[in-house]
């Protein structure tokens, strides 16, 4: 392909170091509440699911009003710690900053809510950087496209002018749902041999890597 002018970037494990906290907050929101702590390879892979659907998933047993409670002390638990549990990766700001001098539009679609996408973003002064972003719960849950599909809408893109990059299979099942070209990162919260299946471009392994497959 070209050189893709939209690049649309997921953000937990692939601009922010922040898989780790995620699985801290979902095993203590669990403790909190008395219910069976899931393994940390099990919070791991509904990393990038709407929050509702990933509780879902990880505590079937538990009822509607449980499932709202530890929904509730996640979040607790993740805004507590956000600071300093969770970082831009080493080498994602230049990476950002060079392709904005590019001329080059840089958009999200993640599995966070809008206010917890906007909090970090005002953390890490990245609001002005992207020319949209999409979250679950104002569209849908991937691997749904329809964050993709809101982000070309908006920017008057062509799939084959705009490039996913994520660190889930959720992210790169979407990205070809459309037909749009997906790079994988390996650094992230799922393994590599999860994201192969999908037909990414290319899996790398550090945001260093991440610009010799964007010119």
């Amino acid at each position: 392909m070209s050189k893709p002018e939209l690049i649309i970037f997921d953000w937990d494990g692939t601009l922010m170091d922040s898989a780790a906290h995620i699985v801290d907050s979902l095993q203590e929101a669990a403790r909190d509440l008395l219910q069976p702590v899931p393994a940390a390879a099990d919070c791991r892979h509904i990393i990038g699911l709407a929050l509702p659907i990933a509780i879902r998933q990880l505590f079937p047993d538990a009822n509607d009003d449980v499932r709202e409670l530890l929904r509730q002390r996640y979040a607790w638990h993740f805004v507590a710690g956000s600071e300093e549990k969770s970082r831009l990766f080493p080498g994602a700001l230049e990476l950002l900053e060079q392709l904005l001098n590019e001329n080059r539009l840089l958009a999200v679609a993640t599995g966070k809510t809008r206010i917890g996408l906007d909090r970090v973003l005002a953390q890490t002064g990245l609001v002005d950087h992207f020319i949209i972003t999409r979250c679950a719960d104002e569209s849908a849950s991937k691997p749904d496209p329809l964050m993709l599909s809101q982000i070309l809408a908006h920017t008057g893109k062509r799939v084959d002018q705009a490039i996913m990059i994520g660190d889930t299979t959720y992210d790169l099942a979407m990205a070809r749902q459309l037909e749009m070209p997906g790079i994988g990162v390996s650094y992230g919260a799922h393994a590599v041999e999860l994201l192969l299946p999908h037909q990414p471009r290319v899996i790398v392994d550090h945001v260093s890597e991440l610009y010799q497959h964007l010119v």
